[in-house]
């Protein structure tokens, strides 16, 4: 909520006026107090095997700024940047020097931290694939399903090995990954660079899955490494639904506060602490701290 609406929601629960001044003086409080927090979490995620990364968009001072996320399955990370590209990852101060796996869309910056390993998001690729299917004239093979039902018995594959405790088929692998490569040869011939902008994304969307062929089904290989990045899309959907309730943030530092705060209750959810305590505690000074060994 915005926070003229917290202080209204404020002072209803404990029956005394609260000015959204005050509300802008707790919250520029528990951010400073919070920089201790947010340094243990760097150096985790800094240090983790997996990683994901993602960010969106965000409208501060009425102009476009970036929110950037880093997280594992028990620790977040958020921060607002001006910048979309390098300078807003490097400025979150996790994927610098990385080495373990990172996951993240294929969005050309992220390929640049050469010192990771790379898991390529699934979910993103099979969203394109199915806009290329629902274009093909009905009753028509398409190679974009046949690419898209090949990454799906992948997963099903991997998910399957994990529920049973057993190794991943590699026959039943190979079938698969021969029929996702055959599929993406398809589509490069039945595609064109230099036609028309659809035709271009989707001859690069085959080309990528070539290119990536690696990329793409390393969580059947690895069973550390999830196929999608959907737990990065989850940890920054607070940050849309604040804007899109209590519209843009009017400044750089206020949604910088904002993003701490998330990074903050997301980590101690996924430590099984209840979010009223984990702000009573950050309310007192004294925020709670994840273990760091």
């Amino acid at each position: 909520m915005s926070k003229e609406r917290t202080a209204t929601a404020l002072a209803e629960l404990v029956g005394i006026p609260i000015s959204a001044g005050t509300v802008a003086a707790m919250t520029a409080r528990a951010a400073t107090d919070l920089e201790g927090f947010l340094a243990a979490v760097r150096d985790l995620l800094a240090g983790a095997e997996v990683v994901g990364a993602d960010e969106t968009g965000l409208r501060v001072a009425g102009k476009p700024h970036w929110v950037h996320c880093a997280r594992t399955g028990k620790y977040t990370l958020i921060d607002c940047h001006p910048k979309r590209g390098t300078a807003g990852i490097d400025a979150l101060g996790v994927l610098t020097g990385f080495t373990g796996v990172m996951v993240h869309d294929a969005w050309a910056p992220y390929d640049t931290y050469t010192t990771a390993t790379h898991q390529l998001c699934v979910a993103h690729v099979l969203r394109e694939l199915q806009a290329v299917s629902d274009a093909a004239p009905a009753g028509t093979w398409c190679w974009a399903t046949q690419a898209a039902d090949a990454l799906v018995a992948l997963h099903r594959l991997s998910v399957d090995a994990a529920t049973t405790g057993t190794p991943v088929d590699p026959k039943t692998l190979v079938a698969h990954t021969r029929a996702l490569r055959h599929a993406a040869h398809i589509g490069i011939t039945q595609t064109s660079p230099w036609g028309t902008k659809f035709m271009a994304a989707r001859h690069a969307l085959a080309c990528g899955l070539i290119d990536r062929e690696t990329d793409y089904p390393r969580f059947t290989h690895d069973p550390r490494v999830p196929a999608d990045n959907n737990g990065c899309e989850r940890d920054i959907r607070m940050i849309k639904l604040r804007q899109k309730v209590s519209g843009c943030l009017r400044t750089l530092i206020g949604a910088r506060q904002f993003c701490a705060i998330s990074g903050y209750l997301s980590t101690a959810t996924k430590h099984g602490i209840p979010l009223f305590p984990a702000l009573v505690h950050l309310a007192k000074g004294r925020p709670w701290m994840p273990a760091t060994s």
